[in-house]
This record gives C-alpha cells, structure tokens and sequence, in this order.
C-alpha cells in the first residue's frame, strides 16, 4: 500500500514536471521573440489576394525574417493560419512573437497605407504619385477617371473628376480595390462639402465644382495662402464684368508646361478650352488638384475693387494688385525690368 502511493507520488511528480515543461515550452513558441528578431525597423509583409501560405513563408525566409521556423509553423498549423489566410499589409515589429503575428494575419488586422499626395497638376501625376503604394494596378485607376460614365457615377465629367480628390494624407487599405479608392475620395470630398460650405457655395452664386476650378487657378497663382481670398477676389471681380479670367497658369496647362517663366504671344494664342485668355468664365476643369485651403480662399474671397493682379518685382512670391488696367501696365513694366535684370526670358 505505501509503496503504491509512493510510485502514484513519484507519478504525480514526472507528469507535473513533464506538463509545466511542455507548458513552458508552449508558451515561449507562441509569446518568445521569433520575427524580425534584432530588427532595427519594421519589416512589411505584403500579402496579396492570391497568396498562399507557401508564398508567405518564402517571403519571409527570403527577407530572412523567421528565426525559428519550425516554431513558428507549429503555431500556424495549430492557429489555423493555413487556412486562413488574410491578404493585407502587416507591419511586423522588432522581436514579434509568433502568436502576435499570427493572430494579425489571421484576422486581417492589416496596417494601413500612409498615402500623401499634393501638388498634383493631372491624371498623369496623380496615377504617379500613387504608383504602386496600393495593390491594385495605378492604369486601371487612370481608365476608371478617363471614362465619362465612371466619373458619373460620383456626379462628376471626366474633365472635373480631379475635383474628388482632395490633396491630404489618408490612411488607405493596401489591398483595396480602384472601387474602393475611390469611394473613399468621394466620401472624403463630401465631408468636405458639409452643410456650412455648400451655403457658402451656394451664397457666391457657384458649385462646389465651380469652387473647385477656380481654387486650382487661385492656388496655381499664389503660394501664400494668406493672399489666396485677394486672389479669388480678383477672379470673382472679372466674371462680374465678363472679363476674361487672363490666368497665366491656364495658359501654361493648355500648353502642357509648366515650366513657362514668361506667357508670350504665342502662347497666348493656343487654341484650347483651358486658355482663359481666349474663353470667357472657368475653364472645363481644375487646372491641379484644389487644396482645402484653396478651396476655402475662394468661399471666403475678398471683396474689393481689383481686376488685376501682377508678381512683385522682389520675386517673394507676392503680388500687386491694381484696379484700373493703366496701375497694372505699370506694375506689370516694374516686373518685366526685374525679369529682364535677372535674365529670365
């Protein structure tokens, strides 16, 4: 009898020992560093749609970011990460564990894209500076904003679709798709155009799509966002009046440089919708994506007596502002001698 309960104790003893050893070892493959382990910067693991666990894990050998695998595959067979496999991007930290990182993939819990995009003139750069920051392919988003009937379906033309897209930073999916992109920049554009500014748009006697063209003019003008509204103001003034808007950054997109120091005759006389030297009222479309700012200036304009407006000759990126067209030929001499002083032709 007391040697029987002396084996059951000596039992009692191995299997504990047996279990808090597997219970420890468990516990280091699931919470010990295994990823990444001694990186200096996150490693981003990109999975697309069509990936399979395969792929997945050649990538990761490949960037020579497993360091135990035999470690980490116990623990996807035992998460069920195998067969379910979640496409995405996934930022993995210094020293991650296993069970972090495979609870992430397998949930779907991806890290957004931080995508940026500013001083856009046209569908070219804007496809540009998307590049390949998302998964699906930049061309298609360029056919989707070319086509009269997908620019429709978000109350836009295929000549003021670029209206939508609001120059800022978004936190964007990786893998969503061209439908999904630009369902998010149409809902971006109408919290914009809340209840206070549709007012707004509506007590100038404008659209917010009208608002849009003329704040890309505004903008493409002026870089001082405090002299935007004089600006605006100028441009308001001249439609009043039926004067031609005479925009020099039109001509330069009509043209299709933007590199133009001087606007000359020939310029001038280019035949196009966009050159607002020879049309009356906005051109058909933005002239570069309208910054909120912009946007706003043009809500908000001064109201004063200018129709003219000329660089100052100090080159800061001001302006002088006249309201007879013989105050402006002067202005406009002034500037021209400082052209020609600096040899810009």
């Amino acid at each position: 009898m007391f040697k029987n309960k002396k084996i059951l104790a000596y039992l009692l003893v191995a299997v504990s020992t047996i279990a808090a050893t597997l219970a420890f070892y468990f516990w280091q493959v699931a919470y010990s560093p295994n990823l990444n382990v001694d990186g200096k910067q996150k490693f981003v693991l990109y999975l697309p749609k069509n990936a399979t666990y395969e792929s997945m894990m050649d990538t990761l050998r490949t960037h020579k970011i497993i360091n135990d695998e035999v470690a980490f595959g116990f623990m996807t067979k035992r998460m069920g990460l195998r067969e379910s496999l979640r496409s995405g991007r996934y930022e993995i930290e210094p020293n991650a564990a296993n069970k972090e990182i495979i609870s992430k993939i397998r949930s779907g819990n991806q890290d957004p894209v931080k995508l940026t995009f500013n001083n856009i003139r046209t569908k070219d750069d804007l496809i540009k500076k998307i590049g390949t920051k998302l998964d699906f392919d930049s061309n298609l988003l360029l056919e989707r904003i070319t086509k009269e009937e997908e620019c429709a379906k978000y109350g836009f033309t295929s000549e003021t679709i670029m209206c939508m897209f609001l120059p800022d930073t978004y936190f964007i999916y990786w893998d969503s798709s061209v439908d999904d992109f630009l369902k998010r920049m149409n809902s971006e554009y109408k919290k914009f155009w809340n209840e206070k500014r549709l007012s707004q748009a509506q007590a100038i006697n404008m659209t917010p799509i009208q608002v849009g063209v003329m704040a890309s003019i505004v903008q493409s003008e002026t870089n001082k966002p405090d002299e935007m509204p004089k600006v605006a103001g100028v441009y308001v003034n001249r439609i009043a009046t039926d004067m031609p808007l005479q925009a020099d950054p039109t001509v330069k997109f009509a043209v299709g440089d933007f590199s133009l120091k001087r606007i000359l005759t020939k310029h001038l006389s280019i035949s196009s919708p966009y050159n607002t030297y020879r049309n009356l009222g906005l051109p058909p479309g933005p002239i570069a994506l309208p910054e909120r700012i912009a946007l706003d200036a043009v809500l908000d304009y001064d109201k004063h007596n200018y129709t003219y407006f000329c660089a100052k000759e100090d080159f800061s990126g001001y302006h002088n502002f006249a309201a007879t067209y013989t105050e402006h030929l002067k202005n406009a001499d002034i500037y021209q001698a400082a052209l020609d002083a600096r040899g810009i032709k």
